[in-house]
């Protein structure tokens, strides 16, 4: 077929394909791929290097910098620690309730930050309950009325070796933009000397032996941290679904459908939140029970009981060693009320920009169209590099020998070094590159080539085509990046929508929700990869329990986008802004 493709087609689809190999392959960076139309485009003639350049950066990449300065301040402060601590404080040491509070946890925290952060700040957490759970002991006595016991018989088999209470502590390191969750414990007895045991978590299973089989005290304990450390990654991809800035993939999306089709203002927070959230909490309850089925069994009553009386020892000293890890943090600071103040501001903002069934605040300007998210996002983020990180004292004296206790008094709560640690810049060129193969594919008069090659696909019903796109995608994105695999699919899912007349977004949100399920394996998404390193799930668990995630996820989504979906967006007729972008293709 190629055969029929012009000069400037043939170019384009050449630059397209050899980008996609890159991105598949990952035989260079994936950023460093997403270069490849920036030089490949000018040379071809697809597109002036002035044009490439501009679809580099977008309205999403200020949107995402604004965020990012909201994260920082939010990891930097330690408030995603709190506020996992508190939960799982409200939650017990029972499995099933914990199992519930840190999918929660996880995927409140997953909505304003990337998945990655999300698992690697709570996994640390998950990895300290477990410890106690595992390995405290059901009777504190048993060591003193047991004296004839054997040292072999008393011996703790579990994730680390214990002799006695051990001092928790979490601290969160940001090292070259990737997250790494340091967990230092020290164990202290009266009869062995004190130790201390640094592990950088995640690590490698061999290096802290996961791979014995005597690691754990029963086959019910194992269960336990598989089920535990499967739900962060599930939860995290769960989290992400659920706003427009959760995933790198929505965002991609977003402002591909918006350089695509300028017209059409019906994709924002607001609606996409509107349309998302009812199928994160769907999806969270059934994974919830999926994940119990699979690991705890049925017994929800045992599991799920929040009774004291029916609490075992070795639970209540867990509840006990979180409370304690809680009461560290100490009273709520003045960084993070501002980060909380500025983290539920954002949100309100953009909610009320243009919620549609209520004029915005956006509608007090006379000039229309001229804010958005982003705007929002960059001005608070912004704010957070002026507002001090100390509490300002008007009216009151210094106290003697307070001055050289003092914190810099001028720094602000977050810098620019704390800001580009926790920028993802290669996200960004990853982004920008798709922004350009669409812009080429799109000039050069290769997505009208693409589209006229689905006609075939006419004689199927709508909610089949949609439902064979997000079949076919969930299979591509469990070995290729989600990033890259929705930057290939979009202009090929938008030509076929333009010419078999659907509305777009029938197919287009379906596919991009549907990307993010890459949780089959640890190559498919960065979460994956944490909590598999943590030693506790082999890869037919992961297997066995994605399988689940991914079927769920998909029947979801489908009644979803047949039910609430076409009533929200009115994908039931094919709208004018698609018939425009489709005249002006073709033309």
């Amino acid at each position: 077929m190629l055969c029929a493709l012009s000069l400037q087609e043939a170019s384009c689809a050449y630059v397209l394909i050899v980008t996609a190999v890159y991105w598949v392959s990952e035989a260079v960076p994936l950023g460093a791929a997403a270069l490849v139309p920036a030089f490949l485009y000018p040379l071809f003639g697809v597109m002036k290097s002035s044009e490439v350049a501009a679809e580099y950066f977008k309205n999403t990449t200020l949107l995402l910098m604004g965020v990012i300065c909201v994260a920082a301040s939010v990891e930097k402060w330690n408030l995603h620690k709190r506020i996992a601590l508190r939960m799982v404080m409200m939650a017990g040491a029972k499995p099933g309730m914990l199992l519930l509070c840190f999918m929660c946890c996880t995927t409140v925290l997953s909505m304003w930050l990337s998945n990655t952060s999300s698992t690697a700040m709570v996994m640390p957490i998950v990895e300290a309950v477990l410890q106690e759970l595992v390995n405290a002991e059901e009777d504190c006595e048993v060591i003193t009325t047991a004296g004839s016991t054997t040292a072999e018989e008393n011996k703790a088999i579990g994730l680390g070796e214990k002799h006695g209470q051990p001092s928790l502590e979490l601290i969160f390191i940001n090292e070259e933009a990737s997250w790494v969750a340091v967990l230092i414990t020290c164990f202290a007895c009266e009869c062995v000397p004190s130790q201390a045991q640094l592990l950088v978590l995640p690590p490698e299973a061999s290096d802290l032996g996961l791979g014995s089989k005597y690691r754990y005290q029963s086959r019910h304990d194992h269960m336990v941290c598989k089920c535990l450390s499967l739900s962060i990654s599930y939860a995290a991809t769960i989290g992400g679904l659920t706003t427009i800035i959760g995933t790198s993939t929505s965002l991609i999306f977003l402002e591909h459908f918006n350089n695509q089709y300028p017209k059409a203002d019906v994709v924002n927070f607001g609606t996409w939140f509107l349309f998302s959230f009812p199928i994160s909490l769907i999806m969270l309850v059934l994974t919830w029970f999926w994940l119990h089925w699979l690991f705890l069994g049925c017994n929800f009553k045992e599991t799920c009981s929040v009774s004291k009386k029916k609490k075992t020892k070795r639970e209540e000293m867990s509840e006990r060693r979180i409370q304690e890890e809680y009461k560290k943090l100490g009273n709520v600071s003045y960084p993070e009320m501002v980060t909380g103040f500025f983290f539920i501001l954002m949100t309100l903002l953009w909610f009320t920009r243009e919620p549609g069934f209520v004029p915005g605040w956006s509608s007090f300007f006379e000039k229309k169209g001229y804010r958005t998210d982003a705007t929002v996002s960059v001005f608070l983020g912004f704010l957070l590099f002026l507002i001090p990180a100390k509490k300002p004292c008007f009216g009151k004296r210094r106290k003697d020998g307070e001055k050289s206790t003092d914190i810099n008094t001028l720094e602000p709560i977050i810098t620019w070094k704390d800001f580009q640690k926790t920028m993802p810049w290669e996200i960004v060129v990853l982004v920008g590159g798709g922004y350009a193969l669409a812009a080429g594919c799109k000039t050069s008069g290769l997505s009208t080539w693409i589209g006229r090659q689905m006609l075939s696909l006419s004689s199927l019903p709508y909610w089949a085509i949609t439902l064979l796109a997000c079949i076919l995608v969930s299979i591509v994105t469990e070995f290729v990046s989600n990033p890259a695999t929705i930057t290939i699919f979009l202009p090929i899912l938008c030509s076929m929508s333009e010419t078999l007349l659907i509305n777009p977004l029938y197919t287009l949100i379906p596919v991009t929700m549907c990307i993010s399920f890459a949780v089959m394996l640890p190559v498919g998404n960065p979460p994956n990869a944490i909590v598999f390193s943590y030693g506790h799930c082999q890869i037919k668990d992961m297997v066995k329990a994605g399988l689940g995630v991914n079927l769920i996820g998909l029947a979801v989504v489908m009644v979803a986008i047949n039910t609430w979906g076409i009533r929200l967006f009115q994908l039931n007729t094919f709208p004018e802004w698609a018939a425009v972008s489709n005249i002006t293709s073709q033309t």
